[in-house]
């Protein structure tokens, strides 16, 4: 799957590191923007650079970040796997995260799409049809006219 262009860099960290994490930011010159609803901070960095800090409360987060550390991008930072991207995305909920999930699963393959609904199954069966609604709307989006 391509990388999105971006204006921010995410970070993930479990909600226990959370207290630690905002001390540093702030004691490295980091400017405290905001809280995020579905947990965590919004911080502009020296330079200018936006950085959203996610906050994993969820039992489903240390999965997550354990899972990204071998899902590696091209600059080698770990990368959550397309699963958790969704599932993340979707409990957002902010119209701007429930596109970019469609995005993501109407370029994505069988098997991603195959991992993406056995992790809701698991961890979020009561967005499932959402989930399924999404993944036919993109089908019908990619599909070429006749």
């Amino acid at each position: 799957m391509p990388e999105r262009l971006t204006q921010d860099i995410d970070i993930v960290i479990s909600v226990a590191e959370a207290e630690e994490a905002r001390r540093k930011l702030a004691e490295a010159g980091f400017e405290h923007k905001g809280d995020l609803a579905i947990g965590g901070s919004t911080w502009r960095a020296p330079d200018g650079n936006l950085v959203a800090v996610l906050e994993g409360y969820e039992s489903w987060w240390p999965e997550a970040i354990s899972a990204a550390q071998a899902n590696r991008d091209a600059l080698g930072l770990p990368i959550l796997p397309l699963a958790y991207l969704v599932l993340m995305r979707l409990r957002a909920g902010r119209l701007q995260d429930l596109a970019g999930a469609s995005r993501m699963l109407g370029q994505a393959d069988e098997n991603a799409i195959a991992s993406v609904r056995a992790l809701f199954d698991r961890e979020s069966p009561e967005e499932r049809n959402d989930l399924e609604s999404i993944i036919q709307l993109e089908k019908l989006e990619y599909q070429s006219p006749k």
